[in-house]
Order: C-alpha cells, then sequence, then structure tokens
C-alpha cells in the first residue's frame, strides 16, 4: 500500500530527470539521502514540508509548483 502522494514523487521525479540529475544529486542539494529521495518519488513515504521545501530548491522550483504540478496529476486541483 503506498503511503505518500504518488503524484507528487512523479513530479519530483520528472524535475529531477529534466534537470539532468541522479537522485544523489539531488539528494545532495536537499540535505537529504538518496535513499529517501528514491522512497519519496516511489511514495514510500510522506515527507514533511521541510524536506520538500529542500528538495524544491535543490530542483529551482518553486515549491508551490511541485505542488500544482501534483494536483492536477491527481485531480484535486
Amino acid at each position: 500500500m503506498e503511503k505518500g502522494w504518488p503524484e507528487l514523487g512523479r513530479v519530483i521525479r520528472k524535475h529531477r530527470n529534466a534537470a539532468k540529475l541522479t537522485q544523489e544529486q539531488l539528494a545532495e542539494r536537499s540535505d537529504s539521502h538518496w535513499t529517501y529521495v528514491s522512497d519519496i518519488e516511489r511514495s514510500k513515504v510522506n515527507p514533511g514540508i521541510d524536506v520538500l521545501r529542500r528538495i524544491a530548491e535543490g530542483l529551482r522550483v518553486p515549491l508551490s509548483q511541485l505542488i500544482a504540478e501534483a494536483e492536477e496529476g491527481s485531480g484535486s486541483g
């Protein structure tokens, strides 16, 4: 059973790939561990707002944009 928000994980992965970053590189930019980034992308964990903010900064994308894209993908927005 998924614990996280699948659309948000997909949006993060999409932006990471577009930026040509590995999970390790994004983790370094966001002061996280690469396995945690992987777990977020696969909806295995539900990250807190601070982690999401750091990931957005690491991707150089506004957090509000990541959330909006995820909401569009889930039909919630």
